[in-house]
This record gives structure tokens, C-alpha cells and sequence, in this order.
């Protein structure tokens, strides 16, 4: 039986055996370029590359209507937040960094005074439209920078005044932490009710891992940052959808916050980084958690060739499939130093192999 896509992830969701495992896409701007070429296509055909890697997932987010509170400074580049951002040139193309930190040694006055986007930046007349076009795949709203507390506020004071000020309850910090959410949380609300019944997932974001530990203790978690997550994770249930949370690094010491949150699904599960091995969440939270990523960005979609891409799409399915559960996705973003043919051979086994026996 061929389900849709929104069928297919509902039942992975819902803890039941699709037709094969769902899958999602997210690609630095350089692989994606590259790939489209390879699939013989156009650089804007964002929705024709995932057809052709059968993607089960669409995201739909209202526009920001491009007003910039801050100017940008000679060779730099600057968000809607006034987080600066310098071009970093690689041997595969290169990224926006973050730098300058404008708000690094800000007091609270100076955070409550520092200009911010407003809810009304944004367009939401069209999300229903959008949702109903979509309506055969798995709807999303958000992404990983949705609450994503230490990374986006590192963006703007730096990751180690972050740090300092979630262990010594600096007001500046939290001050800015709190206008943020805020202004995040009203987009939000404000998307999902233009949706109507048209989402199926809200994505949301926290950075907890390094790749040998926690990047903060369970304590801190639950004094500062769990409880703003959950203004979030509550909001998505008032519209009766599921959440995904996107973490880095070695983040399982946190999936029991996040059972007890009420987040259905994690995202990213870096199989490198301590205890994120596929074995280990499986036996560990397969009954509670719903999985999405496993596919190492820093594996051998980067560093092998296809037959050894090939193989680890193998080795993971069979320990993540049994049972339901598993969403095909790469943890983070490919990067661009992943060839064409490995990450078309990725997708291409994930469809192969990635079928199950019946659907229940």
C-alpha cells in the first residue's frame, strides 16, 4: 500500500509501521547547488529537488518582509536581529561566520533599548494557501532557530558570555533571551492560526551537546532554558501538533526533559558524538521518542565513496527501522564538502532499502 507523505510520517509519529521510512533534506548552499546540477536542474528548483529525492517534509513559514532594524557595517552582513555575520571563504565555497558580538558587554538597559523585529514584519496571508498546496506532505512550521536559547543568543554576546551569564543569572542575558522568545512565540501563534488545520509538525531548537558531554548541566537546563521551551512545546499543543526539537552533539541526557516536555521527536542524533549511537537511542528511547537524522554529515556521505555511503545508510536502517519510529534525515545540514553522487546515493538507498515488509 503507497501512502502519501503526510500519511507516511503520521504513522511514524503515531508509533506504527509506515510503507518505508519517511525522509527530509537539509544541504548547505554549495551541495545543494551542485546536486540540482547533477539532477539536472535549475538553482531555484527547490521543490523539484525534493521531488526527485522523494522528501516527505515541506516547511512553511511566513515571510519576513525584509526590514533590518540595524545597518550592516562594511563586509559584513546582518540579520533581522543584528547579529553580524563575515564571509568565510573554504575549498568548497564557504559560510557566513558570526563576529563583532554588538551586544557581547550590553547591560539591560542597553538590551532593552537594542531594536528588535516586530511580529508585524511578517506576512501571513498566504500560509493557508501554502499548507493546502502541500497538503500531501508532512506540513512543518519552524526550524532549529525557533527558541534555540545558547546558539541564537551566542550569535549576538558570544557563546562563552552566554555560558558565564546562564550560571550567574545576568539580566542583560535573560533580558534578551526573553524579547526573543517572545517575539518568536507571537510569529508563531500568529502562523499556526493562519494555518488552520493545515500543519503537522512544530520544529523547534536548543543546542545541548558537545560531541564528548553536555554542553550545560541538567540544572541549568531546568532553571533557565527548559522552562522557556515549554511556553513553546505548550503552544504547539494548543494547536494539537507534535514537536520536534533539533540538538546537537551529545544531547541524550537531556531526552527525558524532553519526554516529560512532551516533545515527540528529536532531530539531528550526531551517531559520533557519546552516547547518540543508533543502538543506544533505539534500546534506549525507541519506545518513547520518535528519531529524525542518524545520517552523519562528518561520515561517509563526506569522506567515502558511494558504495560506502551505501552501506551506512544500510548499517543505520537496520537498527532504526524495526518497529517504526525513524525518519531518514542527515544530522544537521549536508555540508559542501559532500559529493553529488554520495548524497544522491543516500536517498536513492533510503528508497531502496528503507521499505517495510507490511504496514500493520
Amino acid at each position: 500500500m503507497r501512502m502519501t507523505s503526510k500519511e507516511r510520517v503520521r504513522r511514524v509519529l503515531t508509533g506504527q509501521e509506515p510503507d518505508r521510512i519517511p525522509v527530509d533534506y537539509k544541504a548547505n548552499t554549495g551541495v545543494d547547488r551542485r546536486l540540482k546540477m547533477a539532477c539536472g536542474l535549475r538553482e531555484n528548483e527547490d521543490e523539484g529537488l525534493r521531488r526527485v529525492l522523494g522528501v516527505d517534509f515541506r516547511t512553511v513559514n511566513p515571510a519576513h518582509n525584509g526590514r533590518m532594524p540595524h545597518p550592516a557595517p562594511p563586509g559584513r552582513k546582518v540579520n533581522m536581529w543584528g547579529v553580524r555575520m563575515r564571509w568565510i571563504e573554504h575549498q568548497f565555497g564557504g559560510y557566513w561566520d558570526y563576529c563583532d558580538f554588538p551586544l557581547k558587554d550590553a547591560n539591560l538597559a542597553e538590551v532593552e533599548a537594542w531594536p528588535m523585529p516586530s511580529p508585524d514584519d511578517f506576512d501571513y496571508t498566504h500560509i493557508g494557501e501554502q499548507c493546502r498546496r502541500h497538503s500531501r506532505y508532512c506540513v512543518v512550521y519552524g526550524g532549529a532557530g525557533i527558541g534555540d536559547i545558547i546558539n541564537g543568543t551566542g550569535m549576538i554576546r558570544t557563546m562563552e558570555q552566554v555560558l558565564v551569564d546562564l550560571l550567574l543569572d545576568e539580566p542583560a542575558c535573560l533580558g534578551y533571551i526573553d524579547r526573543r522568545l517572545d517575539i518568536q512565540y507571537e510569529v508563531a501563534r500568529r502562523a499556526l492560526e493562519a494555518g488552520g488545520n493545515g500543519y503537522d509538525l512544530f520544529y523547534i531548537g536548543e543546542d545541548l551537546g558537545t560531541q564528548t558531554g553536555p554542553l550545560i548541566s541538567p540544572d541549568l537546563f531546568r532553571k533557565h532554558i527548559r522552562p522557556r521551551l515549554q511556553r513553546l512545546v505548550d503552544l504547539a499543543k494548543s494547536f494539537n501538533l507534535p514537536v520536534m526539537i533539533h540538538s546537537c552533539g551529545s544531547s541524550s541526557w537531556a531526552f527525558e526533559d524532553f519526554i516529560a516536555m512532551g516533545i515527540k521527536v528529536v532531530d539531528t542524533l550526531q551517531p559520533e558524538a557519546v552516547n547518540m549511537a543508533p543502538e543506544y537511542l533505539k534500546a534506549t528511547y525507541g519506545k518513547r521518542l520518535v528519531f529524525h537524522g542518524c545520517i552523519s554529515t562528518a561520515g561517509p556521505v563526506a569522506t567515502g565513496d558511494v558504495a560506502e555511503t551505501v552501506s551506512s545508510v544500510r548499517s543505520i536502517l537496520a537498527t532504526m527501522m524495526p518497529g517504526g519510529g525513524y525518519i531518514l534525515a542527515p544530522t544537521h545540514r549536508l555540508q559542501d564538502n559532500s559529493p553529488a553522487a554520495n548524497v544522491r546515493a543516500l536517498y536513492a538507498a533510503a528508497k531502496k532499502y528503507g521499505k517495510y515488509a507490511h504496514t500493520g
